[in-house]
């Protein structure tokens, strides 16, 4: 039986992860294997692939719950050099004594700018190593003449971002003949499902339109923190390096890591029922639809004096958000915040600054990742003409970049 699989009957009510899969095989031409979340994906493609100790590349400007399951898989996270205007791994400025020491490299495709995927797959294969693909802010973004995700030996997305739905996940592979054994490896880490999780889920999309309707956000946040619940009160999560330190001695596993790998998605290893599975597939049919949304709102922003040069090699994107450089980002915030605009998905300070030494590698030219996670503000395209009106308004100011940021070449003057 499939992970996930609801019993006798249910392929004809649409609750299978199989329909899932196969919507995905079809967007990337590749295996498919449905997950609960895109952690968990990435955390079985590295046990699969990487031997503990092995060391990863990676970027600084990510989501520190990635970060934690490098770790939890028993390897070292190596922070690799970015260039400044899209936080894509800047692969000249890479070292080649690091090149030589790394196991794997994990790209991130932040807010859907794809990261180079094709010279790093000639790369990773020059030096035998794997290509690992985080697809989680990038399904219907290209790189090259393929799309996000069909480069590595494995690829993760998540569907609770462009498809909404708050819950699942995919891991793509590009040997079809090790589906059986990774769907069974995920079978194994799945924890049981919990009918009060179910519950929860099913009445979330009521409850947060309540709030909106409302207008209570601010007072909700406000009790969720009063009651302890909130799982992070600044962009990132508090470290806690002594526990860190212990968890790290019981590595490679989930529980060790579980208080870190939790954080904002507390269902990410349960196994999907019925109403999730239905949830997901009805929110997935209507992708195409968010995409072309998403365009829209991208062009508009890209027209903008805070947004990086224009690039249409592969058609537009990013499409889940698109970063717009400003001089004052809190300043900035709040004005969006005044008119209801919640502004997430900040990654600052960069990782090997957030963790130190004892946990990663850092970075040999940082200073791009820097400036790049101090600045940007990553904007929902489907908030557009909001955004740009409140922005104007304010009279937020574009940031203007150094002259030379890394290794590889200089960068513009200015963003305006």
């Amino acid at each position: 039986m499939a992970i996930g699989e609801a019993g006798p009957g249910s392929a004809r009510r649409g609750l299978q992860p199989e329909r899932l899969e196969e919507t995905m095989r079809g967007r990337l031409g590749r295996e498919c294997v449905y997950v609960p979340s895109c952690r968990f994906g990435l955390y079985v493609a590295l046990r699969h692939w990487c031997p503990p100790g092995g060391r990863v590349l990676m970027s600084p400007v990510n989501d520190d719950v990635i970060f934690f399951v490098v770790l939890a898989a028993g390897l070292r996270p190596v922070q690799a050099p970015l260039h400044p205007l899209d936080a894509t791994l800047d692969v000249d400025a890479v070292p080649e004594d690091v090149w030589g020491s790394v196991s794997a490299v994990l790209t991130t495709n932040l807010y859907g700018n794809p990261d180079p995927a094709p010279r790093l797959r000639r790369k990773c294969d020059a030096l035998g190593i794997p290509l690992f693909e985080d697809g989680a802010h990038a399904i219907g973004s290209r790189a090259g003449d393929r799309p996000v995700g069909a480069w590595g030996e494995a690829s993760v997305f998540s569907l609770s971002k462009h498809v909404g739905a708050k819950a699942g996940g995919m891991l793509a592979l590009a040997d079809a003949g090790l589906r059986e054994a990774v769907a069974e490896t995920c079978a194994g880490l799945l924890a049981p499902r919990r009918a009060r999780a179910e519950l929860a889920y099913a009445v979330r999309p009521y409850a947060e339109a309540a709030v909106r309707g409302l207008r209570l956000r601010r007072a909700a946040r406000a009790a969720i923190r009063q009651l302890g619940l909130a799982d992070r009160e600044g962009i990132r999560m508090p470290l806690r390096p002594d526990a860190l330190a212990r968890a790290a001695h019981r590595a490679p596993g989930l529980d060790a890591h579980h208080p870190w790998l939790r954080v904002d998605l507390h269902d990410y290893r349960l196994r999907s029922g019925p109403l999730r599975l239905r949830r997901i597939g009805r929110a997935l049919d209507r992708l195409d639809e968010v995409l072309d949304a998403c365009r829209a709102g991208t062009e508009l922003l890209l027209a903008t004096p805070w947004a990086r040069p224009r690039d249409d090699a592969y058609g537009t994107q990013p499409l889940f958000r698109v970063p717009l450089f400003v001089e004052d980002r809190d300043a900035a915030i709040a004005a969006l915040a005044r008119r209801g605009v919640v502004v997430g998905y900040l990654y600052d300070p960069p990782l090997d600054d957030y963790a130190g030494p004892e946990f990663t590698d850092p970075s040999p030219a940082p200073e791009a990742a820097r400036w790049f996670a101090r600045h940007a503000l990553p904007v929902d395209p489907l908030r557009a003409r909001t955004v740009i009106e409140v922005l104007e308004r304010s009279g937020v100011r574009p940031a203007q970049a150094p002259g030379r940021l890394s290794r590889s070449g200089p960068t513009p003057g200015g963003l305006g």
